[in-house]
């Protein structure tokens, strides 16, 4: 049970710090390329996965093997072109970014598997681990789309939606940003996500492969 367990954290590592590090450049980048360098800055324009890992964002993604979160780039909507605007686009590259990823993986999956190999330790030692690594790749960056877009505080989802409102909804419900985090939790281990969120997540997972 435990050999499994190691198994399936090791076959995650590559897939799940790719999606974390994609996730987190696409914001700086879009967030650069609008104007502001905040990201850059800090050094966030990078592929190192390390400066882009939240602890617990990543416990989370262990444990669940779905859902989780990363280090939030910093953004500062004043040095934006058009701030209401363009935090909608920062706030969506990240999760459009997994969403490519996860098709990418999929069409890797689906080539893969269709491969004229007969060598039996070939098959067991490198195409089945790189199989399974391409589904959880799937898995994972759906889930990091799908878990950012709910607009709760400080998820991309809330970002999106404050660019939306009007101004005095938007200010409004900005209020609850001090909140958001420990409303994330509750949905958790509350099991909320269980019934809404994963769901989704494996329906698109089996749309793609």
């Amino acid at each position: 049970m435990i050999e499994h367990y190691i198994r399936q954290i090791a076959l995650m590592a590559v897939p799940l710090l790719a999606a974390v590090t994609f996730h987190e450049l696409a914001h700086g980048y879009v967030a650069y390329r609008l104007g502001d360098p905040t990201a850059k800055l800090a050094g966030r324009l990078t592929l190192n996965p390390i400066k882009h890992l939240d602890l617990m964002g990543t416990l989370v993604f262990i444990v669940t093997r779905m859902i989780g979160w990363a280090k939030p780039v910093p953004v500062n909507p004043y040095n934006l072109r058009n701030p209401k605007r363009d935090m909608i686009w920062v706030s969506l590259a990240g999760p459009v970014t997994n969403l490519l990823i996860a098709v990418l993986s999929a069409l890797i999956y689906k080539l893969l598997i269709v491969l004229p190999v007969s060598n039996p330790f070939f098959i067991k030692k490198v195409l089945v681990p790189l199989a399974l690594m391409l589904q959880l790749s799937v898995v994972l960056n759906i889930g990091l789309a799908v878990f950012n877009a709910i607009p709760i505080p400080p998820l991309d989802g809330s970002k999106i939606l404050m660019g939306l409102l009007p101004p005095r909804q938007a200010m409004a419900y900005s209020r609850i940003e001090p909140y958001g985090f420990f409303i994330i939790l509750a949905l958790i281990f509350l099991r909320v996500v269980d019934f809404v969120i994963f769901p989704l997540i494996i329906f698109l997972k089996n749309l793609l492969i």
